[in-house]
């Protein structure tokens, strides 16, 4: 799409009571996403917005769904809202409605956010009444659809925020199941910092003739990342985090795991190391996990350990420092790791620890981003598997050996179907992604 050259939000054609909410937030300038991205949704069409993060996305959707409402105030049906919009993680999705509720002020929209981990009740009760904006997870959403409380038969506009998580693989019935239930005449807006090609394709099945907007600022957030690798054993990193979190430079720093059960390890590691930290991920509660957020942001511990679902949008100022304790397998969740710190115009350090086995993810993180992060680049050593190979062939052996029935074939069909990545023995045919949507 060509640029539009908008350098003020006096310029783009919000109303009054939005603009009045912008400037008492202290913004005049839009964001380079803000300047293509608002005047597109403002006219009506499907759109696809790219940015990376820490650039405006959510003032992108946000401001002209509001303006919406106050150019065509009506009360909303009972058990409808007229937007709705949907986040990957529950943090996420509280974060969106704290956005909603500051630049509404002079509109005054009925929000509300609709989650996992908290009690349904209270928002039952919400969506009973009708509401402008419900900000939702997947999962908790589908709840009440269920139980007939809400409907969506009159929802004329929806966001998918963080679209490339959201329209992952694993999370595709449960988006189905709603894009299924939303108006055929509606406006369809996808925002995410990036969106590789597979998930392009699924995308443009929910979008009639979507304009695109892929922004990439002069100073790019991935630009002002001082981005280092320390190649160590898996054995040596417990005792380099420590070094490394000890230091009086790492002013507040999230630290990232690949799982629920290493983020609680690392945690305990580190107090009995005597460093204070909290750990935020998908098998906490949301008073646990709003409570580790808040010390966090308050600086009553500067030390946050999180899984990639948990840590999705997470908006906190002042991060110094992210810690990769384990490579993402996913290379595209290395630039939503590193995008925590650097916001705002600041600038930060990601420091990723990268044994033998996870060269092979590292790899794919540079091709990614076109840089080598280490000289020569990443190249795995001869005969080394990545973790995940590693699981899958030892699941495979496991299958061959132990499996039920005298089928070897069958054995072997067995073991990668339950082990393959989105699926789970003992969650039946349910993907990893469909169970982190019904969680959140």
């Amino acid at each position: 799409m060509k640029a539009l050259f908008l350098t003020l939000f006096t310029e783009l054609g919000l109303a009054e009571p939005v603009l009045r909410a912008v400037v008492a937030e202290s913004y005049t300038t839009p964001t380079p996403i803000q300047a293509q991205a608002i005047p597109v949704v403002l006219a009506g069409a499907d759109l696809i917005g790219i940015a990376q993060t820490g650039t405006g996305k959510t003032a992108a959707f946000v401001l002209p769904l509001l303006h919406k409402l106050a150019e065509q105030r009506q009360a909303p049906e009972a058990r409808t809202c007229r937007a709705l919009i949907l986040a990957p993680t529950r943090e996420l999705a509280q974060q969106i409605a704290e956005s909603t509720r500051a630049y509404g002020k002079f509109i005054r929209p009925r929000v509300a956010v609709v989650i996992g981990g908290a009690k349904p009740g209270p928002q039952a009760r919400q969506l009973l009444a009708g509401l402008d904006i419900v900000v939702a997870t997947p999962g908790r959403l589908l709840d009440h659809i269920a139980t007939g409380v809400f409907r969506l038969d009159a929802t004329d506009t929806i966001v998918l925020d963080e679209a490339d998580q959201m329209l992952d693989l694993g999370f595709m019935p449960a988006i189905r199941r709603i894009m299924a239930m939303l108006p055929a005449r509606r406006q369809t807006m996808l925002f995410s910092a990036t969106m590789p090609k597979p998930i392009r394709a699924l995308a443009t099945e929910f979008l009639r003739d979507p304009r695109e907007v892929a922004v990439t600022p002069e100073s790019r957030p991935i630009d002002r990342i001082d981005q280092q690798v320390m190649l160590l054993d898996a054995n040596a990193k417990r005792t380099a985090v420590v070094t490394l979190l000890a230091d009086r430079a790492v002013e507040r720093a999230i630290v990232f795991t690949r799982t629920k059960h290493g983020a609680d390890k690392l945690v305990k590691h580190l107090e009995t190391s005597g460093l204070t930290a909290a750990a935020i991920h998908g098998n906490k509660s949301q008073s646990q996990r709003e409570r580790a957020l808040g010390m966090f942001r308050d600086g009553r511990i500067r030390i946050l350990v999180a899984t990639d679902i948990a840590a999705r949008g997470i908006d906190v100022d002042g991060i110094s420092h992210v810690v990769n304790y384990e490579l993402p397998n996913v290379p595209e969740s290395y630039v939503h790791r590193i995008g925590r710190t650097a916001r705002a115009g600041a600038s930060g350090v990601a420091v990723s620890f990268c044994e033998p086995a996870e060269l092979a993810y590292l790899r794919d993180i540079e091709r990614l981003i076109g840089r080598q992060l280490i000289p020569g680049g990443a190249v795995p050593p001869r005969g080394v598997a990545p973790p995940h190979l590693n699981r899958v062939n030892n699941a495979r052996n496991h299958a061959q050996n132990h499996g039920n029935g005298h089928n070897p074939a069958h054995k072997q069909e067995r073991g990668r179907q339950q082990h393959r990545p989105g699926a789970s023995a003992s969650h039946g045919n349910r993907s990893h992604g469909e169970r982190a949507a019904n969680r959140a």
